[in-house]
Parts: structure tokens; sequence; C-alpha cells
């Protein structure tokens, strides 16, 4: 048999493997709830954002629940499991990479950035308003400002870098962590935080603008990491033997 080429196996992926097979064989029923994800955290020895994508990549093979309120639920095993491709990146690092990136192209924009430009990231800003009231998801108009952002470089491998991880969020694990903690509301502080990076801009302020961007970028990775489970749950009581992801 010939050899086949050994794909890199991402952590999340890694953690998901464990806890599929902790609930195959037993320890988690069907319609059990899982333990909370800082305990899972501690006995695997990752951080949460890790587990929080690996259960994501659980729900989106119809292995759990969400219940939001509630905690993290065991389903039934579907007749057909869908995968999740190797090639999905990880939603968190994602988010985490393009606060290093744009935080700094939001400093070069402050000192490069005409006023016709600005104008362009306050039309974008218009355009995400637009979308939210009328109830749709505004990523047409937030792709549109952090990619004018980009442009302010006048470097095409920088803008193709910020579009490419801006365009992760259609991957399955970014799309169904979304469903959960994407709102009306969240996105509303969203849009204020783009017209904080606008101000920053707009008065020259290059270590403004890297803050706003920064602190933007790591408001969303926070949304993302809201609590499902609501506070006085009992949590489920955790497998008995240690578990520990091994690389």
């Amino acid at each position: 048999m010939p050899l086949q080429p050994l794909l890199p196996r991402r952590l999340y992926r890694q953690i998901a493997e464990q806890l599929r097979a902790l609930i195959e064989h037993g320890e988690f029923p069907a319609g059990t709830r899982l333990p909370p994800e800082r305990d899972l955290a501690v006995q695997l020895g990752v951080s949460r954002p890790s587990v929080r994508e690996a259960l994501i990549a659980l729900e989106v093979e119809g292995r759990v629940e969400v219940r939001m309120g509630s905690g993290i639920y065991v389903r039934e095993a579907p007749m057909r499991a869908a995968a999740v491709e190797h090639e999905a990146e990880s939603p968190l690092e994602t988010i985490r990479a393009r606060a290093l990136i744009e935080g700094e192209l939001a400093a070069v924009a402050a000192r490069q950035m005409k006023r016709a430009q600005i104008s362009g990231l306050r039309e974008a800003i218009a355009l995400m308003v637009q979308e939210s009231a009328a109830g749709q998801m505004p990523t047409q108009g937030d792709r549109l400002f952090h990619t004018r952002i980009a442009e302010a470089s006048e470097n095409s491998v920088l803008l193709r870098v910020v579009s490419g991880l801006f365009d992760e969020r259609h991957n399955p694990l970014f799309a169904q962590l979304g469903s959960h903690f994407e709102t009306a509301r969240s996105w509303a502080a969203a849009i204020e935080e783009h017209k904080a990076v606008v101000d920053a801009i707009a008065h020259q302020d290059p270590a403004a603008a890297r803050e706003a961007m920064v602190r933007h970028l790591a408001n969303s990775h926070e949304r993302f990491m809201a609590s499902w489970q609501a506070e006085g749950e009992t949590p489920a009581k955790p497998p008995a033997r240690k578990k520990r992801v091994t690389t």
C-alpha cells in the first residue's frame, strides 16, 4: 500500500477526536450534558477557546447540541456525520491573527489615509448600519471597511492576507459559532467600535488607531467566548480519567 501524505491536525480537531471517543465509549451518553468548558480545558491541558472550537466542530458533525443558557448536550449518533473539512481554520485563532495584522494596518492608515479614503471608511460603516437595519448580517460593509484600511498600505500582499482572513468567517466552524453569538446587539457594538477606529485615523493618531482596532477585534473574540451555560446550573460530572491531548 502506498504511503499517504500526512495532514497537520489542528488542535481543536485533536480535542474533538478525544471528546468524540469519550461519547462513543459511553462516558457521556446521549441526552447528558458535557462538563463546562473551563473543566474540559483543565483536564485536557488546553485553552478554553480551543475547547470551544472543538465543541463547535462536534456540533457541526451533529454529535452535540448547544443550548444557549443551559450548556452542551450529547445527541444520538447521527446516521451520517457532517465532517468538518481539514482546512477549516480556527475561528478564534483567525481573530487573534487579524488583531496583530490589522492593528498595525490601522496605524499605517492613520499616517497615510487621505480625506477621500476616510470618507470611504464612513461609507462602509453606513453600509453596515443599512444592512443591520434591514435585518441582515452586515458583513458586506464590514469586509469593505477592513479591506479599505488594508488598501491604505498600498501593499497588495497585505490586502490579500486581510481579505483571506476576513473570508474565513464563511468556513463551517466560524458560521456555526456566529449563529450562536452574532446578534443585532453584538453588531451594534461592533459598529461603534468601527467608528472609534475611523475617528483615530481621521485625527492622524497611529497609536490610537492601532489601539482602537486591536480593541475591536479583542471584543469580537470575547463576544464569541460568551457563556452559553446559565449561571447556577449544576455542571455535568466530568469523566474519572484525566485525558490529555497528545501532539
